[in-house]
């Protein structure tokens, strides 16, 4: 990581966020290793948190991090739809993506992708696009029939992460993928951010999220869970519905080689900064065993 002096630490952080002493604590922990960022498309539709997001990767592209961005899109896409008077449809979470859906889907992501991106470079941080038609990383096949045009990641081109981190330059990828006939597949985003953090082996992985993390019965968030817990709170319906593919899916990757998987409130104000650099974090910790 970068040596940065205490004046200098005072100019890159937001004064309403984790103290310069734990800053420099954390800092030492951390040394060139890739944090992936997976940001819920429903905590980006509110403007002010767009730009607190956008300032907390600006602050930790200064700080000498790696910040990979994943984004969804889920929100713009449903109501792009019913501008359109086309009903949306979910089976276990996912949308269900016809001919006419996917073109639409595509177009949402991809300029949803690109203000990510301008809106990085306005704040002097370097980025670069990565979806389906610019720079695409992920091979997919279709996850089933009924889905439609849903895909399950099956190869991700790390040289194309690696070269533009070596530009020094943020990834900002949307949750597109192509299959072997360049057909363009709808991609669950926590499942695009897990399959890319296996694949570059992601010192972290964060879930942003328009909840607290896993709530217990009497709605208190658990700080920390393993497999072994996850397969009880399921099993007495602490965590139902839509949460149970999400904790699966970061259990998955806490099992390949991820060090920290994370879900946290991204709409607390610097909910990353207070998980990467002090000492309370912001959300629930998924590990594949207790330690």
């Amino acid at each position: 990581m970068l040596e940065i002096k205490e004046e200098e630490l005072n100019k890159i952080l937001p004064s309403d966020g984790p103290s310069i002493d734990e800053v420099k604590r954390y800092l030492e922990k951390y040394n060139d290793e890739y944090i992936i960022i997976k940001c819920g498309g429903s905590v980006l539709v509110d403007q002010n948190l767009f730009n607190i997001f956008i300032k907390d990767i600006t602050t930790l592209n200064k700080l000498g991090f790696i910040p990979i961005i994943v984004h969804g899109g889920g929100k713009r896409i449903s109501n792009k739809l019913n501008q359109l008077g086309i009903k949306s449809e979910f089976i276990n979470g996912l949308r269900v993506t016809g001919k006419e859906t996917i073109e639409i889907v595509e177009q949402v992501l991809i300029k949803f992708n690109h203000e990510i991106v301008e809106a990085l470079k306005k704040q002097s941080c370097d980025s670069e696009t990565i979806n389906s038609k610019n720079n695409n990383i992920i091979s997919v096949v279709k996850e089933n029939d009924e889905l439609g045009f849903v895909g399950l990641p099956t190869k991700i081109n790390k040289n194309i992460i690696d070269k533009i981190v070596n530009d020094k330059k943020v990834p900002v990828i949307a949750p597109l993928g192509l299959d072997e006939s360049n057909q363009t597949y709808n991609i669950n985003a926590d499942t695009a951010a897990g399959s890319i953090a296996k694949k570059i082996e992601a010192r972290r992985l964060i879930i942003m999220s328009d909840v607290e993390g896993v709530l217990d019965n009497n709605q208190k968030l658990i700080p920390e869970i393993n497999s072994a817990s996850i397969k009880e709170l399921i099993e007495d319906a602490t965590i139902t519905g839509g949460m149970i593919p999400k904790i699966n899916n970061c259990l998955d990757v806490a099992s390949n080689g991820v060090k920290g998987v994370v879900i946290i409130d991204g709409r607390k104000n610097h909910s990353i900064l207070f998980e990467l650099l002090s000492d309370k974090g912001s959300g629930t910790l998924i590990r594949q065993w207790e330690i």
